[in-house]
């Protein structure tokens, strides 16, 4: 159990309201993977977009909303309505509720709650916070020479660019971020409240109430419990529900009430997170940021850091393998950021994962429960068991999916492929079943592609831009497709079952597959049988490691032979 949030009060203003001593996150989750690129889900007043919606649904009788009344209410597709509630899904704080425990076919039917959906759909007018410009423009530029139309923004954080500029100095922070988020909620959080409000007879400016359970649902997007902590209950930390009797529900509270306190959490929160930024630029040892930045993409810099709120993040790794399994962590969540000509592994169950910035790499992902997302990258290939996968602006990009649903393009793709799963480690079936993942459905085919606009990035957008249709992927030739064999570094230590690929192939790819293991079971027969002198067999078999050569570097292969090299 985390320890009790003990309030302090200003000695100064005995009428202040007590403010908690730990600082309020934002959760990151709605922002880093609950954002969906669908225009007529950004609203410019959201309050008058939403209040129709929760007046017709804000009733003890109809609390859900469905697929086909949010379609019909906000006027979307039934793909993008139910998009709309997978993606919701994902990101909920509240794990017992029915839509995050709902199989696949019963999603549409049992819907969302009501106030976490006003509040996902509030967030989608939501600007992501700009990377810090480059002080040295025009070696960037030169990184990049020839700019298209659409590159001039969608692309303005190409891999190649990444690695030139030091990426990670010149991204935001997770302490940028939070401050972003948490000023954007400090801005808005009237409206919010407002429509989490109830309305009771009385006194004008009293009219308003918030009772224990609207409040909770601002778990939604905000949080107490600092770095290795638990997560406390926002009902704990407020002063007027921490001292409820669990036996009878608490009176409503005035919304004047609750804004005034948490305007003053936020402003604390803020200005202790800018504390510690400022502490840490001006070199002070006590100012740490969550990230560990790692400027030298080197083999001897890449490292993880690791908290138990923070990601794990794998950065930096150059020319070089990268194996993490499930002991090896502390978090649910990881970042792969700015790897190149590498092979990554992350072999764990885990909830969210974001792979930016990649290229020419081939990169593992156990099993991610939640949501992945893949972003600037180029000729990576991915391989990755998850619920749900969204993948924007990548270029010449294969993606072998075993998902649950289906998988998201958006933004400024090009050349992308996707195939079915490839690959297998010991313990991946153990893995899929401990985050929720149903290996007998695999939705890998069934893409879908919204918008090269994202309305929440902050750059301007060329004119004519906005009509381009969105560029999907299309499936890798069943010819192409092969296993991808990951070694097994800890067979002393292995205690898994698994043996082959969980996700059933589809028919093309498994005759695919078996042809060309007849064909090369019939290649070995005949070199075996072949009557040819020593000398002969010597040239054959020079010859034959030539042409091999030749393949793992065309191919791309060779990274997976990085795993045999000490680090």
């Amino acid at each position: 159990m985390a320890d009790p949030i003990e309030p302090s009060t200003s000695s100064s203003d005995p009428n202040s309201i007590p403010i908690p001593t730990a600082i309020l996150h934002p959760r990151r989750e709605p922002f880093e993977h609950g954002l969906l690129t669908i225009q007529k889900l950004i609203f410019n007043d959201p309050v008058q977009a939403l209040t129709p919606l929760k007046q017709k649904f804000a009733s003890p009788s109809t609390e859900r909303v469905d697929s086909a009344a949010l379609a019909e209410l906000l006027q979307i597709s039934f793909d993008h309505s139910r998009l709309v509630l997978e993606t919701l899904a994902s990101v909920l704080h509240s794990e017992p509720d029915p839509l995050v425990t709902a199989l696949p076919d019963d999603v549409d039917s049992i819907g969302a709650d009501l106030r976490d959906l006003i509040l996902f759909l509030y967030i989608q007018s939501y600007k992501r916070l700009l990377p810090r410009s480059h002080k040295d423009s025009a070696a960037v530029a030169d990184v990049w020479p020839s700019m298209s139309a659409f590159d001039g923004y969608l692309s303005a954080l190409s891999p190649l660019q990444l690695v030139r500029s030091n990426s990670r100095r010149f991204m935001p922070s997770q302490a940028d971020e939070e401050v972003h988020q948490l000023s954007y909620l400090q801005k808005h959080l009237a409206n919010i409240l407002s429509l989490l409000s109830e309305h009771v007879e009385g006194e004008s400016e009293e009219s308003l109430v918030l009772t224990m359970e609207g409040f909770e649902h601002l778990g939604f997007l905000i949080q107490f419990g600092d770095k290795g902590s638990e997560v406390v209950p926002l009902s704990q930390a407020a002063p007027f529900f921490a001292n409820s009797d669990p036996d009878m529900p608490a009176a409503p509270v005035p919304v004047s009430q609750v804004h005034d306190w948490l305007l003053q959490t936020i402003a604390s929160s803020l200005e202790s997170i800018t504390e510690k930024v400022s502490a840490k630029e001006n070199g002070s040892p006590s100012g740490s940021d969550q990230d560990v930045a790692m400027a030298d993409a080197t083999p001897s810099s890449a490292k993880a850091s690791l908290s138990a709120r923070s990601p794990c993040f794998v950065e930096g790794v150059s020319k070089s393998s990268y194996v993490k399994q499930a002991s090896d962590l502390n978090s649910s969540s990881v970042k792969v950021i700015n790897c190149h000509d590498s092979t990554i592994y992350i072999l764990a169950p885990l909830r969210y994962a974001i792979i930016y910035g990649c290229s020419d790499a081939t990169i593992v992902l156990g099993a991610v429960g939640k949501a992945v997302r893949v972003e600037h990258c180029e000729r990576v290939h991915v391989i990755i068991a998850a619920k749900r996968v969204c993948i924007a602006n990548c270029r010449e990009c294969v993606f072998f999916l075993g998902v649950n649903q289906r998988p998201l393009f958006v933004g400024d793709n090009h050349k992308l492929q996707v195939a079915p799963y490839n690959t297998y480690y010991s313990q991946l079936e153990e893995h899929l079943t401990e985050v929720g993942i149903v290996s007998t459905i695999n939705r890998w085919d069934e893409a879908l592609s919204i918008s090269v606009i994202d309305p929440h990035d902050s750059l301007s957008h060329p004119a004519g831009v906005s009509d381009a249709q969105p560029e999907s992927a299309t499936c890798l030739d069943p010819d192409q497709f092969t296993n991808f064999l990951i070694p097994n570094w800890f067979e002393n230590e292995s205690t898994g079952s698994t043996k082959d690929n969980p996700f059933p192939l589809p028919d093309a790819y498994m005759t695919s597959q078996q042809r060309n293991q007849k064909n090369l079971s019939e290649i070995k027969q005949m070199l075996r049988e072949a009557p040819l002198e020593e000398n002969r067999k010597r040239e054959l078999s020079s010859a034959l490691h030539v042409y091999f050569k030749d393949w793992l570097y065309a191919s791309g292969n060779i990274r997976q032979l990085y795993c045999l090299q000490g680090d």
